[in-house]
C-alpha cells in the first residue's frame, strides 16, 4: 500500500521557479486548464506541482475550490506518472467553479497528464 500524502517535495514554491516554467517551458492546454510544463535535468524526485488561480477566476472561495481539486487530482494520481518536471496549472478564464467536481478535473487532466509524459519522457 502506497502512501497518498502530499509531501513538500512536490510543490513549487517560489517565484522563480515559476517564472521558469513560464518562460522556458512547454504549453499543453485542455478545455479549462493551461498547464507549463518544463523538464528538469537536476536529481529530483519527482515532478513538482505550482498553481496559479487568478482573481478574474472569482472570489476566494471559487479560487480556493479549483486549487484543492487539482490539487486532489495530482495527489490521487502521484504514482501514475513518471516525470521530473516543474508542472504549473492555470486555470481558463471562462472555466465554470460552481459545476466543477474531482471527476471533471480527472477527465480532463488524465489524457492531458498521458500526453505531457510521453512527449516530455519519462524519469
Amino acid at each position: 500500500m502506497s502512501r497518498l500524502a502530499y509531501p513538500p517535495s512536490y510543490r513549487l514554491k517560489r517565484r522563480p521557479q515559476f517564472c521558469s516554467c513560464y518562460d522556458r517551458g512547454r504549453r499543453f492546454f485542455s478545455k479549462s486548464f493551461t498547464l507549463f510544463v518544463l523538464e528538469r535535468e537536476d536529481a529530483g524526485l519527482s515532478w513538482r506541482l505550482g498553481l496559479t488561480v487568478s482573481r478574474k477566476i472569482g472570489k476566494s472561495v471559487r479560487r480556493n475550490r479549483v486549487k484543492r481539486l487539482v490539487r486532489e487530482y495530482f495527489r490521487l494520481h502521484q504514482h501514475d506518472f513518471r516525470l521530473r518536471a516543474d508542472i504549473v496549472v492555470v486555470p481558463k478564464r471562462g472555466v465554470c467553479v460552481d459545476s466543477m467536481d474531482l471527476a471533471q478535473v480527472s477527465s480532463e487532466l488524465g489524457p492531458l497528464m498521458t500526453k505531457i509524459v510521453s512527449r516530455v519522457g519519462a524519469a
